[in-house]
């Protein structure tokens, strides 16, 4: 009789995890859900948690595959993340982080977890100070060269869309990454959702409160402080150079001392310069270049979701993901945006560059993504409509797709009429070589000027990218189209430089006390990698710490 009791209480205060494939309107309410636990599983559950969430739109009828933990009688936990524990380290040896992307704060965080001092110097402003500068951007028709979409806290991914989806199980915890960001404010659905958004809106205050969290636990952050030189000795670096740009500063160059997670981001190419000039081993690596391609979202809806309904009042905008094989090399679509915003993504004078941004809605009238093909060191010989775009007798080998991407850069900012009016065509024109005579409307705020992109871009990318479009038409009816804008150039895909480390200490292969970190260094390539790495260099270097004790 005992045992009895003993398993009805336990089957009363029961949890259960189910898997189901339902229909739309039943998966984006917690009622609907139980409701169907009910009628169709017999399940009678006093609350639910969704675990797992994902879209299946490979045929007409779309479903919702959804994991979902349910209660029976019993309350779920108040918290529905796994929060991490951080302790004062006022007193604790420091750690130099220089940059404030991903990378850097991941890793600022994380020595605090290890009972290490971070002081993070990052060359850009602060999160609400930089878009200051970006809103500036289109009525002056400039960039300001420290404070941009690359530069600044919360590194490129701050204003540039918030996906944190990746596909790399390898490098670590990826949902240890996703607990930290709802710890400090993004949704809960992120922990849930197969390709998790924060959204543009909404993810400058997460980092702004990561900000405060290093704060509070006794770490600093110094901003617009760029790193000038590293500082070392017997072949070990024991701090950085920097100078303070801030016009409320009286200092102008300054001295950090300790060890150094170098967290640049994959556009300070000052850095990869620095580490030329001064003999400090690098490589090339190879990058994507091409287009931003700007859809109607309301067609890109239709195409993907079978139906000239579209999305209909239950599903998200879509999404697409394309790759093909053209001539040897990837051709592929990146950082995908559902009703999102073409974003003018340069980091300096004399370029144009475009990347693609979403609010948390993704409510917006266009769908835009990365198209670009794959670009190896080995073909950058190939590559040049012009000798200058190839690599020039003074340009180290381990610069050279830094150069190539720069020349790119810069003949787009001339098709643009050195403004950041971008260069564009429309689709169909694009494939069939023609020139535009007029433009799509466009989110991209500077403005667009119609340009035979077919005709001056590298044709070892135009070509493929034109093959593969005409693929992807036969394949996605209505998908080629001149409704769909091609807009230049997008460059920053990863970083053209790789700084080599050691792959079990994650130093720099022939200097100790160096921890090159991130999509900058060539280790990371997006928001979700960039802080896996950023923990196991703060590992790596508490590591080192404690053998030099």
């Amino acid at each position: 009789m005992e045992f009895i009791c003993t398993f009805a209480i336990h089957y009363l205060y029961m949890t259960r995890d189910i898997n189901l494939r339902i229909l739309p309107q039943e998966a984006y309410n917690e009622q609907s859900i139980m409701a169907y636990l009910q009628q169709k599983e017999g399940i009678k559950a006093q609350a639910i948690r969704v675990l797992k969430r994902s879209i299946d739109a490979r045929q007409r009828t779309i479903y919702v595959n959804l994991t979902v933990r349910v209660f029976m009688n019993e309350e779920p936990e108040e918290l529905l993340f796994t929060p991490v524990e951080y302790h004062h380290v006022s007193d604790a040896p420091q750690v130099i982080v220089v940059g404030a992307g991903p990378g850097g704060l991941f890793a600022a965080l994380r020595l605090i977890e290890l009972g290490l001092r971070p002081i993070v110097i990052e060359r850009g402003k602060d999160v609400h100070e930089r878009k200051k500068d970006l809103a500036r951007i289109r009525p002056e028709q400039r960039v300001d060269p420290e404070s941009n979409y690359s530069f600044g806290e919360g590194g490129a991914g701050a204003y540039s869309d918030g996906k944190l989806y990746t596909r790399s199980k390898k490098r670590g915890n990826s949902e240890r990454i996703l607990n930290i960001f709802v710890q400090h404010g993004a949704s809960p659905n992120i922990l849930a959702d197969a390709h998790p958004h924060i959204g543009t809106d909404r993810l400058p205050r997460v980092i702004e409160n990561m900000r405060n969290t290093i704060l509070k636990y006794g770490g600093e952050v110094h901003f617009q402080t760029k790193m000038t030189a590293l500082i070392i000795k017997d072949n070990k670096v024991i701090g950085v150079e920097a100078e303070n740009n801030s016009q409320l500063s009286t200092l102008n160059s300054q001295l950090y001392k300790g060890p150094v997670i170098l967290a640049t981001g994959h556009s300070a190419r000052d850095v990869y310069r620095w580490f030329a000039d001064n003999n400090i081993e690098i490589e090339a690596k190879g990058i994507a270049v091409g287009v931003r391609l700007e859809h109607p979202a309301t067609l890109i809806d239709q195409i993907q979701y079978h139906s000239k309904q579209g999305r209909g009042k239950w599903l998200p905008a879509a999404e697409y993901s394309m790759v093909q094989q053209v001539e040897g090399r990837g051709v592929y679509s990146f950082c995908m945006c559902p009703g999102g915003f073409v974003v003018p993504a340069a980091s300096g004078p004399e370029q144009i560059v475009v990347n693609g941004m979403s609010p948390s809605n993704r409510g917006g009238k266009w769908s835009n993504s990365g198209m670009v093909v794959e670009i190896r060191p080995e073909d950058i010989g190939a590559l040049s409509n012009s000798p200058s775009m190839g690599r020039t007798p003074d340009c180290p080998e381990a610069l050279s797709v830094l150069l190539f991407q720069e020349e790119l850069e810069r003949q787009c900012w001339l098709q643009g009429n050195q403004k950041q009016t971008a260069p564009a065509q429309k689709m169909a024109d694009f494939v069939n070589g023609r020139l535009s005579a007029d433009l799509n409307p466009s989110s991209y705020a500077p403005g667009l000027l119609a340009s035979p992109l077919h005709f001056w871009m590298p044709k070892f990318v135009s070509s493929r990218l034109r093959e593969a479009f005409k693929i992807w038409g036969k394949q996605k009816h209505g998908f080629l189209t001149n409704e769909a804008t091609v807009i230049g150039v997008e460059t920053r895909t990863s970083s053209p430089v790789r700084i080599i480390r050691n792959a079990e200490t994650l130093q720099h292969i022939k200097i100790a006390g160096l921890f090159p970190c991130g999509e900058g260094a060539g280790y990371a390539g997006g928001i979700v990698s960039a802080g896996v790495d950023g923990e196991r260099c703060a590992e790596a270097c508490a590591s080192y710490l404690g053998q030099q004790a």
